[in-house]
């Protein structure tokens, strides 16, 4: 038997042909070829086959893309009596949703021989039967269709009987056995015949049923119906003992009354729908008609007079459908995750729906609430697409509930609905959003690193992994340093952290862009700025710029005796490197020689007389001056000011003068005399010896020359300007030394008209022959111990 496979494809659906009874396994058609489709699509798209009956007879290999029999297919279970047998069903892929309908036509092979319903026809006629009496006999059924349904009926022994064989409307044939010659009981009582059914399969297929005839006496005539066959309708669920039809014969030998009527060999279906009275032949309505099961009926009535004579006819029943079924919703397909960013037209739901009703009552009409982003359109028959119609947005609604309707098209409709639970996922579309475009964060200096300094946050409005943030700080440099190197930031929190310790009078304020990035891929972000500004801390004490406090030698300030109240001796200058408050200055005396002559302003710092310098008064002045900031708590800086009282230089040197060179002087004659003895007492030996020390002597006076320089008492000068005011008033002094010296001379430089005596070992003066010794006291100003004032030159 050779079988015949065959695909055509037709406006995207695709049919294939094959022969009923195929082994399970068995190739149907290779849907990826025949629909275009790359094998790895039908891979990802998890395509699957979707059936709307309860038998799924063809499966799909995806990795192949081959149809195969998945079940037994059996045409005559499948489509019964109709000769065009196929099965369909829709091949389904997703991401994105792709429905394809498949159509396999069953050809019918012929595995089925005719059938009888019994094994043997028991038929009583009378022997005064005239030749051309009819007899029905059963027919056989082929459940094979075309060619291979049954063909043709052959009778044998034909010595009485041959057939007539009718065929009916619906293609099938009524079989008759008629009487050729008399019969004759006498001679013979039982006649035995076989009737052989045949069809026009290959091979050729028989069914036989034998035939017993009893030949009876003196019963002239056979019951006759009124009609050859009845039609009438019956509506579905008619209540039990609704007369469906009448039917009635008559016999011409005896009255009607006396004629049986009987349903001839009838089903399992009509015997619990249908009932006879065999009386009246009247036809009743005994169990529930479902139009859907059961269309029509044909049914085989025998009408059976006292003798044993038989007519036969038939009734042909139209079950009238009534809208009792609701249609009925089945989902193909269903995305159940939707992404919010789908295109207008992205298939949502592929649903099928049925309605086992006929005409109007099984137009079915499917809608959708019209509120929603969502539109429903018929694919094809039965089948509808649900289809997204504007844009989506998670955001602002996160799911649907979309309620399919399906209405008929009876009377009253009837209808049905489905729900559909839609998520809407969430896509990347939304970058973090700070709650702030600026922020500022203020941070004390000296602070301690590690330390968190600001917390940012940034909310996106995506959501789980498109939602997580995290942070950064952006690239950038300061101080050719990079900003990570100054602060850091914790990824997760978003806590600003300091990466050192910050000095306000090195670094006030900088900016730090921060960055907030999702997870989502590609991640999005933004910026936002931070402005760190570094709070001044009271971290430095005041710095005296004037007066200088040298460990080599004392100033002094010159007040004549003749100052008068609020004369401006000098002024403090300080300076206080940090800012705001921490750097407003005050000052304050702290100690005095005499507390009723000088007082400090409080705010500038200068020095003034209280009252009226008086002969009485000291030359030697010692003031103690504190500057004191105004920071919490208060730093200060403390500087002694030595205040000389007096008229002119002279007096100044002799009052300031303490000198401590005595020993030292003292020392050195002793050991000049020593040695000069030594030499005398030698040179009458040693007159070379003499010579020499003479020299050595000599060149040891040259060389303490330049030794004594640091020990005469002098007075820097400065600069005769100060940021805020300086003394208004310019004093010469002369400088007077003796000529005759025994110990050192003096070098002068060029005069100064300040009223500060000058400290003059920076340019070098009087030699000295031994170390100078340390300062008794601090107040006293070095000079020279072994001054001979005999005549003085004077520099003016």
């Amino acid at each position: 038997m050779a079988l015949t496979l065959s695909a055509h494809l037709v406006e995207g659906q695709i049919r294939y042909t094959i022969p009923e009874e195929m082994t399970v396994g068995s190739f149907v058609g290779n849907i990826g070829t025949d629909l275009g489709l790359e094998p790895k699509r039908l891979v990802s798209g998890k395509a699957r086959v979707f059936t709307t009956g309860g038998s799924e007879y063809v499966g799909l290999d995806r990795e192949k893309g081959h149809l195969i029999v998945k079940e037994r297919i059996d045409r005559e279970q499948l489509c019964g009596d109709l000769s065009a047998c196929s099965t369909t069903f829709n091949v389904i892929l997703e991401n994105p949703i792709e429905v394809f309908r498949v159509n396999v036509d069953i050809l019918d092979i012929n595995d089925n021989s005719p059938v009888f319903p019994r094994g043997e026809i028991e038929i009583e006629i009378s022997e005064l039967a005239l030749p051309g009496a009819r007899f029905s006999l059963d027919s056989a059924t082929d459940p094979d269709v075309g060619i291979n349904t049954l063909q043709t009926y052959t009778l044998h022994p034909t010595d009485h009987f041959n057939l007539n064989i009718q065929s009916r409307a619906d293609g099938s044939k009524n079989v008759e056995m008629v009487l050729q010659t008399a019969l004759d009981r006498e001679k013979k009582t039982n006649h035995h015949l076989t009737l052989t059914a045949v069809d026009g399969g290959k091979p050729q297929r028989s069914g036989t049923v034998k035939i017993h005839v009893l030949v009876l006496d003196a019963n002239d005539n056979a019951p006759v119906f009124s009609q050859s066959s009845y039609k009438t309708s019956v509506i579905e669920n008619a209540v039990k003992g609704t007369l469906v039809t009448t039917v009635s014969a008559t016999d011409a030998d005896e009255s009607s009354h006396n004629i049986q009527y009987y349903f001839e060999r009838p089903s399992a279906t009509v015997k619990a729908l249908f009932v006879i009275d065999s009386e009246s032949g009247e036809v009743r309505v005994t169990g529930e008609i479902d139009y859907e099961k059961n269309k029509q009926f044909k049914i085989k009535v025998t009408a059976k007079d006292h003798g044993g004579l038989t007519d036969s006819s038939e009734i042909f029943i139209d079950v009238i459908d009534v809208n009792d079924n609701t249609p009925r919703i089945t989902i193909m397909s269903f995305s159940s995750a939707l992404p919010e960013d789908a295109g207008l037209g992205t298939v949502v739901a592929v649903i099928s729906v049925q309605d086992l009703d006929s005409g109007n009552n099984g137009r079915v009409t499917c809608s959708i609430d019209r509120d929603l982003p969502f539109k429903i359109e018929s694919s094809s028959t039965n089948e509808y697409n649900v289809l997204t119609d504007s844009t989506l947005d998670r955001e602002q609604t996160q799911g649907y509930n979309i309620t399919i309707i399906a209405v008929d098209g009876g009377s009253p409709s009837l209808s049905s609905k489905e729900i559909l639970t839609l998520k809407i996922s969430d896509v990347n579309d939304h970058a973090p959003q700070f709650e702030r475009q600026i922020y500022n964060a203020f941070v004390p200096e000296n602070n301690s690193p590690s330390n968190s300094i600001i917390s940012v946050k940034a909310e996106d409005a995506d959501w789980g992994p498109n939602a997580r943030v995290s942070y950064f700080i952006a690239d950038g440099n300061l101080n050719g340093e990079p900003l990570t190197s100054y602060v850091s930031i914790n990824s997760d929190s978003g806590v600003i952290y300091a990466a050192k310790s910050f000095d306000f009078e090195q670094l006030k304020s900088f900016k730090v862009q921060v960055k907030a990035q999702d997870g989502g891929s590609p991640p999005l972000s933004s910026n936002t700025t931070l402005n760190i500004f570094i709070q001044d801390q009271n971290d430095n004490a005041p710095q005296i710029l004037y007066p200088v406090q040298t460990s080599s030698s004392v100033v002094a300030e010159m007040v004549p005796r003749s100052a008068d109240v609020g004369y401006l001796v000098t002024k403090v200058v300080a300076v206080d490197v940090d800012s705001g408050q921490n750097a407003w200055l005050s000052y304050k005396l702290q100690k005095a020689t005499d507390r009723a002559l000088f007082e400090v302003g409080a705010q500038n710092g200068e020095i003034r007389t209280v009252r009226q310098v008086t002969d009485k008064d000291a030359v030697k002045h010692r003031l103690t001056v504190v500057v004191e900031d105004n920071g919490q708590p208060s730093r200060s800086a403390t500087v002694i000011v030595n205040v000389a009282v007096a008229d002119s230089f002279p007096d100044v040197l002799s009052e300031f003068t303490n000198f401590n060179h005595d020993t030292t002087y003292s020392d050195n004659l002793t050991f000049y005399l020593i040695l000069a003895l030594a030499v005398v007492s030698v040179l009458f030996i040693f007159s070379l010896i003499a010579i020499i020390s003479v020299k050595i002597y000599r060149w040891r006076q040259n060389r303490l020359f330049y030794k004594s320089a640091p020990n005469l008492p002098v007075i820097p000068y400065y600069p005769p300007v100060y940021a805020d005011g300086t003394l208004q008033r310019v004093y010469n002094y002369e400088m007077c030394g003796t000529t005759d010296s025994r110990m050192s001379d003096i070098k002068f430089v060029r005069p100064y008209s300040q009223n500060t005596l000058v400290n003059m070992s920076r340019a070098g003066t009087v030699q000295r022959e031994k170390k100078e010794q340390e300062e008794e006291d601090d107040l006293s100003l070095e000079v020279r111990n072994s001054f001979s004032v005999l005549d003085f030159t004077c520099i003016h």
